[in-house]
């Protein structure tokens, strides 16, 4: 109890008063209802054999439920069970469960995430989507990761493609897509609280309630608020990024007849830091620290589906977004509107056809800061699209052949074409052979049109001789700027190799041109007390690359109470570059050195019995050269005991094999590089 009270001591007052609000209205249900929870030790991924899980539906490859075994792309799904098994306690660290995902920490708030390369915390190749809303911003191509989160109990699946998937999902959707999706209000019905903290995770409290509207309407509401630590920078000093974030939020959803709807939406406050590189004239460099800086947002999202039959169906949604205060880049406000429709239809007795129309909306108001500004300081831009995917059963349920296109209007580079082909061969029930080719864009970002970003300090400048006057480089943007290209080649493999084992091959091979790079502009007199000379540095185009490897899962079960999942992921990049300034950019130019060439995991899911579990996971990354960061090897644990019906306590370890180790470093807003510590939390769980 002691403990309890510590956890929260440490959450603000607001969201103390939210959850014990919430916990006393329903406390007289929570008794009377306690005896209808779920049964003791519920492992329904334990419960599934081999086959089954290889029939596990998912919807992002063709916005259309399909079996997994059927899909023509390289898809990994991360499960519920896979969430709670492994201990984490947010989205970006679930997806390292996933072959071919690059997840490099870089603060307490910050990641780097990638698919197939091209990482960096401003990765821009990845379309990143919750139950379908994409939180993608334009500003500068890339997510904000402290800003996408949920109640972690109430996600069903994490379904994460490996390569382009454009012709569905539009522009930068370019290495991959990841879609997180929720459970139906109807599947959280009763209460589930949770508490715990630790070392690193000081503390967090988190409750959800689902009931019933109707016999046809299920609701859920959650409340939930964390506090993470501060990292250590490399010299061992307080980077001052500890991060505090409350979060609530619902789900309604109606079922009546042929129709669904569904309303959605959410509210967040995060408090967080960060310690900058601010380059001045009288040094190189001089720490800045941002303190205690509160950003606050929310969205709302409808859905409309009506399902005719098995093969013919409609979707109508729109979402609206807003944030305020965001740190990094400065942003007073960003709002997103979004509506999306798509119809599906059998054609003839061979053809399934699905098309689809989006518009979206971007709004934003950036403010100056003394490391960034964007000119005009407001801007609102739109982006049209309509696509439409043919899957043409060439020979019923042995060869079918995938085609589809996409057309992209977007204000900065016009109109974009993203075609894809994919040929898939299941000869028999257990082998899935599937070929690829498609074509994606990245469009260019606000920043790369309109930003001034400081650089650093040069005691002479490029190219000059007897220069006394020390240069401030300055990244500007360049209205010119085009958008980035791919055309990529996959291969892959699946089946069971046996009742208890299965295994999923994929490789690849990319061909991107017209990547982002720099070169030097018109030197011109800087402008106050201390003379000196500022440097244009200007986005370009002028960079190519090559990339290929691969990916390999395999699932075992060698007991019943044991499952082990493993995989392994192959990257070589090779790029090439006419610009001036080259390998200034982690994610684009110096992409061969600034992502892992081999990264390794094995998690283990052991039963001992329905009231203990033990779980292992262990994970391998290679170095990264660009960033002089060494190979490095940590493990994860989770022991969970359900002493009775509906209670669990647990303790997780997290980067147990060592105290400290770096994972990638901050690209374009330069944070203070920091250590990643050893982190060790307890908790407890209810289910009523």
């Amino acid at each position: 109890m002691g403990a309890i009270i510590v956890i929260v001591k440490r959450l603000s007052y607001g969201l103390r008063f939210i959850l014990f609000l919430l916990l006393s209205i329903n406390a007289i249900w929570l008794i009377s209802q306690s005896a209808n929870g779920a049964t003791l030790g519920q492992n329904r991924i334990l419960d599934l054999s081999i086959e089954e899980l290889m029939q596990i539906e998912v919807t992002s490859v063709s916005r259309r439920a399909q079996k997994l075994s059927q899909t023509a792309s390289a898809i990994f799904v991360i499960t519920q069970d896979d969430i709670r098994r492994s201990g984490v306690t947010s989205i970006p660290e679930a997806l390292r469960m996933a072959p071919g995902v690059e997840v490099a920490r870089v603060g307490t708030d910050k990641w780097s995430i990638s698919v197939r390369g091209f990482n960096g915390r401003f990765a821009n190749k990845l379309q990143v989507l919750i139950d379908g809303r994409s939180v993608y911003t334009p500003l500068f191509s890339g997510v904000i990761w402290s800003q996408q989160d949920t109640f972690i109990e109430d996600i069903e699946r994490i379904e994460v493609i490996r390569g382009p998937s454009a012709t569905v999902w539009g522009a930068n959707a370019v290495n991959g897509v990841i879609n997180i999706i929720t459970k139906k209000a109807a599947d959280t019905q009763g209460v589930l609280f949770s508490a715990g903290g630790g070392s690193f995770e000081q503390g967090f409290m988190g409750v959800r309630y689902g009931g019933k509207l109707s016999d046809n309407t299920a609701f859920r509401l959650y409340a939930k608020s964390f506090g993470r630590d501060n990292m250590t920078s490399i010299a061992s000093t307080n980077v001052h990024d500890n991060w505090q974030s409350a979060r609530a939020g619902f789900r309604i959803d109606h079922v009546h007849g042929i129709d669904q709807v569904t309303l959605q939406g959410d509210i967040f406050v995060n408090r967080i830091g960060d310690s900058l590189q601010q380059p001045t004239l009288l040094a190189p460099f001089s720490r800045l620290d941002v303190v205690d800086t509160t950003e606050n947002g929310g969205n709302i999202r409808m859905r409309w589906d009506r399902n005719f039959s098995n093969q013919s169906s409609m979707m109508l949604q729109a979402y609206y977004d807003r944030v305020y205060n965001q740190l990094a880049p400065l942003t007073k406000y960003a709002e997103s509107f979004d509506i999306d429709f798509q119809h599906r239809l059998p054609l003839f007795s061979q053809h399934d056809v699905t098309w689809g129309l989006n518009y979206r909306l971007y709004n934003n108001k950036v403010a100056e800061s003394v490391l960034t500004a964007f000119t005009p300081a407001q801007k609102t831009n739109h982006n049209f699209s309509a696509f439409v995917r043919d899957e043409i059963a060439l020979i019923p349920n042995k060869l079918a052949l995938f085609l589809g296109t996409r057309l992209d209007h977007n204000d900065f580079t016009g109109l974009e074409i993203q075609p894809s082909g994919r040929l898939m061969l299941t000869p028999n029930e257990h082998n899935s052979i599937w070929i690829s080719v498609s074509r994606a864009v990245r469009i260019p970002s606000r920043g790369e049109n309109d930003v001034t970003i400081a650089g650093r300090v040069l005691q002479s400048l490029p190219g000059t001789t007897g220069s006394t006057l020390p240069g401030l480089m300055v990244v500007q943007g360049n209205n010119h700027f085009a958008s980035e290209k791919l055309i990529a080649y996959e291969l892959g493999y699946r089946r069971p190799l046996a009742s208890n084992i299965s295994i999923d091959l994929a490789g690849f091979f990319n061909d991107y041109t017209q990547l982002r790079d720099f070169r030097f502009g018109q030197p011109v007199p800087g402008a106050g007390i201390i003379p000196h000379v500022v440097l244009p540095i200007l986005f370009t185009n002028d960079t190519t690359a090559h990339s290929y490897g691969m990916e390999t899962s395999v699932d075992w079960r060698p007991r019943e109470n044991w499952r082990l999942q493993g995989n392994y992921s192959y990257l070589q990049i090779h790029t090439a570059s006419n610009a001036e300034f080259r390998q200034m950019d982690s994610s684009s130019s110096g992409a061969g050195k600034a992502n892992p060439r081999h990264q390794f995991s094995l998690r283990s899911h052991y039963d001992y019995s329905e009231r203990l579990q033990f779980n292992l996971w262990v994970r391998y990354v290679s170095g990264l050269a660009f960033f002089n960061i060494p190979a490095y090897v940590t493990m994860d644990a989770k022991l969970a005991w359900k002493p009775i019906k509906n209670t669990e306590f647990f303790v997780v370890g997290q980067n147990l094999f060592q105290q400290k180790h770096r994972e990638s470093q901050s690209d374009f807003i330069p944070s203070i590089p920091v250590y990643i510590p050893r982190g060790v939390y307890a908790g407890m769980e209810w289910r009523f």
